[in-house]
């Protein structure tokens, strides 16, 4: 298990990060026309040694389809008992609970049992495919649990800078993200989960 290193920013938030993550930091300008969320962010990212530059821009794609004021990042891959991302009352209640990827069946129950509502970001068709098939009697069992497939057209990665600079525009489910050099259109497929 990675040793986690807390560090304090201007703002007030923590910021927590395994010991060798590398920093990245985005001002994240978001326009939601779905949910009439209109606003600027300026976020720090951890990325993890063995995380890929894919899976870190789908941590903030993630975010700014869910941006809140109350919405954090947590420890993420280095720690077992925290999502990728969360959002929690003022009394310290779990409102909302985001992990990317195909997490296991016992991450899972502990999500659902914890959480109001849990959010899987998936980013891989195939294997997130045949993990839906694998565990779809288990995911039924939890109300508060939607899966949501990211169809990424463009190249995510790229826009994965050290410090970046983006534009997210959101209508009907669909993102287009705008970087410096060029934009990623990123639609939301729910696959299980009452409604976006």
């Amino acid at each position: 298990m990675a040793m986690v290193i807390e560090k304090m920013v201007e703002c007030g938030k923590r910021i927590l990060m395994a010991v060798g993550a590398t920093i990245y930091k985005s001002h994240l300008n978001i326009a939601n026309m779905d949910t009439h969320y209109y606003a600027e962010h300026t976020l720090v990212l951890a990325k993890h040694p063995s995380e890929s530059d894919l899976r870190l821009m789908v941590r903030l794609v993630a975010f700014a389809f869910n941006a809140d004021e109350a919405l954090e990042f947590t420890k993420g891959i280095s720690q077992d008992d925290e999502p990728d991302l969360w959002r929690k009352s003022l009394s310290g209640d779990i409102e909302l609970w985001i992990d990317i990827g195909q997490p296991e069946e016992k991450r899972l129950r502990k999500a659902s049992g914890r959480a109001e509502k849990v959010m899987i970001y998936i980013y891989q068709e195939g294997s997130g495919r045949a993990w839906l098939k694998q565990n779809e009697k288990f995911l039924r069992r939890f109300e508060n649990l939607s899966v949501i497939f990211l169809e990424i057209e463009g190249d995510l990665e790229a826009l994965a800078h050290r410090n970046m600079e983006l534009q997210c525009n959101i209508s009907d489910a669909e993102m287009t993200l705008i970087g410096e050099e060029h934009s990623v259109t990123i639609v939301r497929r729910l696959w299980k989960g009452e409604r976006l």
